[in-house]
């Protein structure tokens, strides 16, 4: 039938299509829409009152996503898909896991990549066994106390935790990648395809564009890397070169593409870890290195190895809850766990956490009084476990919680320690993946701050990581910075099982966040019964153990903050930035996913 254009609207068996003009092109509206609210003069829509659901929790941001044959959730939808099309392609969880992984890199970069570390719990269900991978690096030779004291950076008493006096990003904080390690190990040792099948979409993106969604032009933005002495107050011009365009900050909706990220990518997929360790990957990094006034050597990359080692767990009303061993953070979950165990009963007789419920002060007094003990135990034990005895069997036992129940008044704040200040940072990306066979991966990968160390490996089109950072210049601390040593790690991967079966995966990112989220996600769940989506949306509180400051989500320290005030507690309202990004995916009783994503990134759950 003949098509009449009439004022740019196209009739056709008597049906309106709008938003064609008669040249072909489409009009622009009078007022263009806004790519976002964080920039000004602001839509009229950015003051606009959220809806609600029609059904459930109301607050909830979505359902979660079921799907029966495998599942992928993390922060990046694009990356999220990649590891669907591994999975719908034939390969299981860990090769989705390490696709997904590879395609954040690319979409994600300022939060993960090649040139950071990773963690990984995997749950292979023809074995029903757990296995953990560290994946974690070691610290380069010259990396020593003299040599930072030299430099100008001393310990600061004021901030008695992790980092301190260690520079606030550059060269110096830079140790050795273990995520490159870690990819290649994943499938050599539980995947059914290679770096060529599974880095496929990450090359992809990396060489043809991806759109830069909303959070994520956010948080693009590169830190400050220069000079050595007195860091850090320039950027480094190779990461304006690869991560800016025309030097200036991406923006929504911009095209992105990295090629010689995506080249990178190739030499991994044609060579294996082998060119980033040993070949010219690793001639790059140690000339980059070496150019700044860095320590690295060729023979230290090349003697890097991740391990595998066994996960930490306890019973928490039932479910078996494990962690990542150090120098992970993940004890301190268990601990704060073990905590509320044994001190609720005993402290409040005759309450339980769900019958005092979120409500009251009370609830939030406990979490926090026993995220401050288990923290206390995680800044003066954890380290790398080859350098420094650990007495986990100890700090995870019942007797051991129940000892700590004297220590915390259920009505009143507690101190952590002599007054301090602290920059705590961090952030990174979590995600996890099932299969149809019933494996699942609870993966975390970082560079640690927002593009990392702030410096870029030339040519290669990748950010390295600032870990070090997180080393101390104590030197009577276990985690006291010395080469081949590998730092305090926030990173954390969690896996929850009920009577020997897989129950759900577990990870939320950012910096100390991480083992306190963990906590209060674990809480929602097993003691209110929230369901997988919203564990993830409920509100939480971040607590920062140096400075003791409690920090809630608005719309809960509006709730309960005066409250909470009255106690005893420092406390702040915030939005959800500072408080993670949860990624999760649980096993229903029928046998199906069930996942969750945070609403406050830009990812999702996806399954088939």
């Amino acid at each position: 039938m003949r098509m009449l254009t009439i004022r740019g609207a196209l009739y056709c068996a008597g049906v309106l299509i709008l938003g064609a003009s008669s040249s072909g092109a489409v009009p622009a509206p009078s007022q263009p829409p806004a790519s976002d609210c964080n920039s000004s003069p602001l839509a009229p829509a950015c003051g606009a009152v959220r809806g609600v659901r029609a059904e459930g929790w109301l607050a909830q941001s979505r359902s979660p996503v079921l799907a029966r044959n495998g599942m992928i959730v993390t922060s990046q939808p694009l990356a999220a898909q990649a590891g669907l099309r591994i999975l719908m392609a034939g390969g299981n969880a860990v090769d989705a896991a390490v696709a997904t992984a590879a395609t954040l890199n690319v979409t994600e970069p300022m939060n993960v990549g090649l040139g950071g570390d990773l963690f990984a719990i995997v749950y292979i269900a023809k074995e029903h066994k757990v296995y953990v991978l560290n994946a974690s690096g070691t610290a380069p030779t010259g990396a020593t106390i003299a040599h930072l004291n030299a430099l100008g950076y001393k310990y600061d008493p004021h901030d008695w935790g992790p980092g301190s006096g260690m520079p606030p990003g550059g060269i110096l904080d830079v140790t050795v990648p273990g995520a490159a390690w870690g990819w290649d190990e994943l499938l050599r040792r539980y995947g059914t395809m290679g770096l060529d099948r599974v880095l496929a979409p990450a090359v992809d993106y990396a060489e043809n564009g991806f759109p830069i969604s909303e959070r994520i032009a956010h948080d693009w933005q590169l830190p400050d890397a220069l000079p050595l002495r007195g860091c850090c107050t320039l950027l480094d011009p190779d990461s304006v070169k690869t991560w800016y365009v025309n030097g200036a900050q991406p923006v929504t909706g911009q095209i992105f593409r990295n090629q010689r990220l995506a080249y990178t990518l190739r030499l991994l997929q044609k060579y294996g870890r082998d060119v980033f360790y040993k070949g010219q990957i690793a001639r790059a990094i140690v000339a980059k290195s070496s150019a700044l006034g860095g320590t690295m050597t060729l023979a230290d990359l090349a003697r890097y190895h991740g391990e595998w080692v066994q996960p930490l767990s306890t019973n928490y009303h039932g479910y078996d809850v494990m962690e990542l061993p150090p120098p992970s953070q993940g004890f301190a979950t268990l601990e704060a766990l073990n905590i509320l165990a044994q001190c609720v009963p005993k402290l409040l007789p005759g309450q339980s956490l769900a019958s005092l419920g979120l409500a009251s002060p009370l609830y939030w007094n406990m979490l926090v009084e026993a995220k401050k003990l288990a923290y206390a135990d995680l800044y003066a034990y954890n380290a790398d476990p080859d350098h420094s005895a650990i007495p986990m069997d100890r700090l995870l036992s019942q007797g051991y919680a129940q000892s700590l129940c004297s220590k915390i008044d259920p009505a009143h704040a507690s101190s952590t320690g002599p007054p301090g200040e602290s920059s705590d940072k961090g952030d990174t990306i979590v995600l996890s993946t099932a299969d149809r066979f019933g494996n699942m991966v609870s993966l975390v990968n970082s560079n640690y701050d927002g593009f990392g160390s702030g410096i870029t490996v030339p040519g290669y089109g990748f950010i390295l990581h600032d870990r070090g950072g997180l080393f101390t210049l104590d030197p009577k601390s276990p985690n006291a910075i010395a080469p081949q040593k590998r730092p305090f790690n926030t990173l954390m991967a969690g896996f929850v099982t009920r009577d020997g079966r897989p129950f759900m995966t577990l990870g939320l990112m950012g910096g100390d966040m991480q083992a306190q989220g963990h906590e209060q996600v674990l809480v929602d769940i097993i003691d209110l019964g929230a369901n997988v989506q919203q564990a993830g949306d409920m509100a939480r509180f971040r607590h920062f153990e140096v400075t003791n400051r409690l920090f809630l989500e608005s719309p809960l320290y509006d709730l309960l903050g005066e409250r909470l005030k009255a106690m005893g507690h420092d406390v702040h309202s915030a939005n959800r930035a500072p408080m993670g990004g949860y990624q999760a995916i649980m096993v229903l009783p029928s046998g199906a996913y069930a996942a969750g994503s945070d609403f406050g990134k830009d990812g999702e759950a996806v399954g088939w």
